[in-house]
């Protein structure tokens, strides 16, 4: 079976996200776009998954729980979960691991913590759009660990790209997927990749409501399965 998704979306949490774009409205869009599976992953922080997750079952969509990891050289690595457990357990650990800095709200945007009505639950105090201490060449290790994938983000940007910033995608993380934002961008980038049969995201890094689904990703996943095992099987894809 053909899937549509989109597996890197930002909500209020991220400071650089709409404040308008709550957990329940990605679930929400992602129904209206047509769209099969689609994961909440903002940066370095997963707060808004629960509410994510609550939505997506109410609007039919399938979830998938992570965030939008930045190494401690600055460049971003998606990590997605199946579960929401798996995906707050990994949330904790990479908040331990977060390089510290007050948020300036005025300055870098605010960081909502809501529920699944929209109500704002909390105020993220400390500037998730930093980076953590985690190396880029254990990202995919820590992510497995916790029961989950990981992959170079957006390698086709210059902000925070791996190319960008290492010249190439360093084969010492071992990852053998990645994402792209452009499909146009698809031959120009496939040198850099380390593995021999690498698979491809197209992911839309949705900041604003009006960009979710944007990047046109599908998937083949087996017949047959149930709705609730999309995710499952879209993990086991991109191992």
């Amino acid at each position: 079976m053909r899937i549509r998704y989109d597996l890197h979306i930002h909500s209020c949490l991220s400071p650089c996200g709409d404040d308008e774009l709550t957990p329940a409205t990605v679930a929400g869009m992602a129904k209206l776009c047509g769209l099969d599976a689609c994961a909440l992953t903002d940066h370095n922080s997963a707060k808004n998954c629960p509410a994510f997750f609550k939505a997506a079952a109410f609007y039919g969509v399938a979830p998938l729980g992570g965030l939008e990891l930045s190494t401690v050289e600055g460049v971003h690595v998606l990590c997605l979960f199946d579960t929401l457990e798996k995906t707050m357990d990994f949330d904790r650990f990479v908040y331990s691991r977060l390089l510290r800095t007050e948020n300036r709200p005025d300055f870098f945007g605010e960081q909502l913590v809501r529920d699944e009505e929209d109500a704002i639950l909390a105020r993220e105090p400390y500037l998730l759009s930093g980076d953590t201490d985690i190396p880029f060449s254990e990202a995919l290790g820590h992510a497995k660990r916790y029961g989950g994938v990981a992959l170079p983000a957006h390698i086709d940007r210059q902000a925070n790209g791996a190319v960008a910033v290492f010249g190439t995608v360093p084969p010492e993380g071992g990852f053998t997927s990645f994402e792209l934002r452009d499909r146009d961008n698809l031959n120009a980038y496939k040198i850099y990749l380390p593995a021999d049969d690498p698979v491809i995201l197209f992911d839309s890094d949705a900041h604003r409501a009006e960009e979710i689904g944007a990047a046109g990703g599908t998937m083949h996943l087996p017949d047959g399965i149930s709705p609730a095992e999309i995710p499952r099987e879209i993990l086991r894809a991109l191992l």
